[in-house]
């Protein structure tokens, strides 16, 4: 961060902020501070691209820090009052000097903030600036410049070259776009990854479905084994031991020749072929069932893939595709639907008609069931123990449902209902009553 916003950035806090409601660490370098009523500032303290920035909804705060960094910060820092903020040493450092009240005493303590590329840091102090904790902390073995927990923190070495100067008009707008281009690089860089990996998923069942071989060559070739096998049988008291080939004539009396097995006898023989004609049969049956499944798995990919590419923020994306955990890959390959998880719900939804029916078969009374209004649809399943779920819940189950139900964006009605309510009439096919309709956007 440039120091001329630094030192504005230092003359808005001072005009702005009087009480700490609230700090807390919602990333690995990044802290969020509550000032006031409700106002919020957030600075991430990245090596290399440190900055400051604001939002205009509040953080999504996905994971809990409790290293003894946290504990202090918030020990010292939640609801204090702010003494004074300025810039330390006319250096690219924020100094937040504040005072808190405990049961025994006032203590007054200072959050050093440094934007100064290998000094980046956040270094918690006491009034004679002795290092109480840091989110970095750095030995006598790792450089000149030591931050160790009762140590006094020495100066950061000076820079020799002028700051330059500038202004910008109204700081508070650019700290609200300094947010926006960051999350929208984040987004974008998660989209490449997550695009990647599905990307990845839908080449690789396109070379499974094209290596699988046709339903037609398979029952010409049970066919021919079949033809084969029973011309030998009638034929079995002209065939001579170790006879190599077999000329005859079919039942269309056309000339054949059939390559014999010189090590088996001609109806033994001639039985092998009828096992392999039945083997060969069913493949040609079962093949159609793997390429119908294999097509609808890579149709969803591209459904997925679409969404992917559409959505509008991480969140959105990695409700979508999650980051897969050690313990869950094992598990995903056994599920007979797509899992999602939202807001500590378990959402399931039906890739196809097998796994709709087997959703309909496994689910509770409880759970809530989702289908497009009038018109086919994935079936979408939210396991719940209560007798109703959060309208978040609904929204985004409905959301689920039309996104991979339909090709194009729109506006769409999606039905929705406990499971108790659903009567399955063959297969997929279900009739409903009561149920509610929600109008969704895709």
């Amino acid at each position: 961060m440039k120091y001329y916003i630094i030192k504005q950035l230092v003359e808005y806090l001072k005009n702005h902020v009087k009480n700490i409601k609230l700090v807390k660490r919602i990333d690995n370098n990044t802290i969020l501070i509550e000032y006031n009523s409700s106002e919020s500032i957030y600075f991430d303290m990245t090596k290399g691209q440190s900055n400051a920035y604001k939002k205009q909804t509040k953080v999504n705060i996905k994971k809990d820090f409790n290293a003894p960094f946290d504990v202090l910060l918030q020990k010292r820092f939640i609801n204090s009052k702010v003494e004074d903020i300025f810039v330390y040493n006319n250096d690219k450092v924020i100094n937040i000097k504040v005072n808190s009240s405990s049961s025994y005493k006032k203590l007054t303590t200072i959050l050093q903030l440094e934007f100064t590329g290998k000094h980046t840091n956040i270094i918690i102090l006491d009034e004679n600036r002795v290092v109480l904790e840091a989110l970095r902390h750095i030995d006598e073995f790792s450089s000149s410049r030591i931050v160790k927990v009762g140590h006094t923190l020495d100066e950061i070495p000076k820079q020799h070259f002028i700051f330059k100067e500038d202004i910008v008009e109204n700081i508070e707008e650019y700290l609200f776009k300094i947010y926006e281009q960051k999350e929208q690089n984040n987004l974008n860089n998660l989209k490449k990854q997550k695009l990647q990996i599905l990307n990845k998923k839908v080449k690789k069942l396109k070379n499974l479905i094209d290596k699988l071989p046709k339903k037609e060559d398979l029952e010409i070739e049970s066919e021919k084994l079949y033809h084969d096998a029973n011309i030998i049988l009638g034929n079995l008291h002209k065939i001579k031991p170790y006879q190599k080939i077999l000329e005859s004539y079919d039942y269309d009396g056309n000339e054949v020749k059939i390559e014999l097995n010189e090590e088996l006898s001609a109806s033994t023989y001639a039985n092998e072929l009828f096992k392999k004609a039945k083997r060969i049969k069913h493949k040609s049956i079962n093949v159609k069932i793997e390429k119908k499944n294999l097509e609808e798995k890579h149709d969803f990919l591209i459904k997925m893939i679409k969404n992917v590419h559409d959505a509008i923020s991480i969140d959105e994306v990695e409700f979508l595709v999650p980051k897969k955990q050690r313990n869950q890959i094992k598990t995903t390959k056994q599920q007979n639907y797509e899992l999602f998880f939202f807001n500590g719900y378990r959402i399931m939804l039906g890739r196809n008609e097998r796994e709709n029916i087997y959703l309909l078969k496994n689910s509770k009374a409880n759970d809530f069931w989702f289908h497009l209004k009038d018109r086919s649809s994935c079936h979408v399943i939210v396991q719940n123990n209560k007798k109703t779920i959060n309208e978040d819940v609904i929204f985004k189950a409905a959301q689920l449902c039309a996104k991979f139900s339909t090709e194009f964006s729109g506006d769409y009605l999606v039905d929705y209902t406990q499971r108790r309510n659903v009567k399955v009439q063959s297969g997929a096919n279900v009739l409903y009553n009561p149920y509610t309709t929600i109008s969704v956007i895709v």
